[in-house]
């Protein structure tokens, strides 16, 4: 029996089950072990404001190093482009809506003075450019906290990623989707990530039977972006790539913080090319002014950074 770690959220047990659902149907019986981890204790502080790589995801890998359990099931979006030594992704099934969504009201609907939701730089950034008339507040907790808080009147609308809503059953809440060219998603956003030892034991070889490899291809390219950029799932960093054919295409994004830049460059090659497509892609939004951005946000030198 496979032991699967998940966090203990709703949106993170969905995702489980539907891993141990497909695992099963390969005829593996597996159980899910629910393990609290750093972002899941800090709940009252901004996520761009802890600074903390891994924060939904180190304890669970540790679990992972340590043998307690076999499989761990991510949002993409939340796994650093650095994993630990022995770990992988053994694979990256099939990516739900990767695009962000609006609850409550559509964004042009919003009276200035609106106030909007979201602990997202990347976010903020965005709907600062789009809206500079709007109050952008912090709000943390799972989704259906989220909701709440939005229903008690807390909020005008929130900013939530369209697939965990779908996947909850909750697509009917969407006022509006904000498609890749108005605001562009997180690196990995709407993907999960099976994670497992890299030892080729029976979880790495059974669970890499999930893999969707065009999804795989490009959540690849964008992680490379990311990685080039010194970024962790807390920057004002966008990325999405498409693969059309045997085209891959990628957009990236930065942006400050208050919205009053927003650098946008994409490229496109073949479907092989993904790893040096995502990093010459950094490569440019650093060159166009996205240096000066990241190290404001970062508080150091990009150059310090390992190449």
């Amino acid at each position: 029996m496979l032991t699967i770690g998940s966090r203990g959220s709703q949106l993170a047990l969905w995702q489980a089950r539907w891993i141990e659902g497909r695992l099963e149907a390969f005829g593996e019986s597996a159980r899910i072990e629910i393990i609290k981890t750093t972002g899941d204790k800090i709940t009252d502080v901004p996520l761009a404001k802890v600074g903390t790589k891994g924060l939904f995801t180190k304890e669970i890998e540790e679990a992972l190093l340590d043998g307690r359990i076999d499989v761990a099931v991510h949002s993409l979006k939340d796994l650093p482009t650095e994993m630990p030594a022995g770990l992988v992704i053994a694979a990256v099934p099939e990516r739900e809506d990767p695009c962000d969504a609006l609850v409550g009201r559509k964004l042009a609907d919003l009276p200035p003075g609106a106030k909007v939701g979201t602990s997202s730089l990347r976010r903020v950034a965005q709907i600062r450019a789009l809206r500079p008339d709007i109050v952008i507040e912090s709000v943390r907790g799972n989704v259906d906290t989220r909701l709440r808080k939005l229903d008690e009147g807390m909020y005008d609308a929130i900013v939530l990623a369209a697939a965990g809503l779908k996947r909850l059953g909750w697509e009917s809440r969407i006022a509006e989707i904000l498609p890749p060219e108005v605001m562009c998603p997180a690196v990995g956003q709407g993907a999960l990530a099976v994670e497992t030892r890299g030892d080729g034991g029976a979880g790495q070889q059974v669970c890499a039977r999930l893999n969707h490899e065009t999804t795989r291809i490009a959540v690849a390219a964008e992680r490379a972006l990311l990685g080039a950029l010194g970024g962790g799932c807390q920057v004002p960093i966008g990325a999405y790539a498409t693969c059309e054919g045997e085209t891959l295409r990628l957009r990236g994004l930065v942006a400050s913080p208050d919205g009053s830049t927003v650098i946008r460059r994409e490229n496109s090659g073949t479907l092989s090319d993904a790893d040096r497509l995502g990093r010459e892609l950094g490569s440019e939004l650093l060159a166009a002014g996205g240096r000066q951005i990241l190290e404001a946000v970062y508080g150091f030198s990009l150059r310090d950074l390992k190449k």
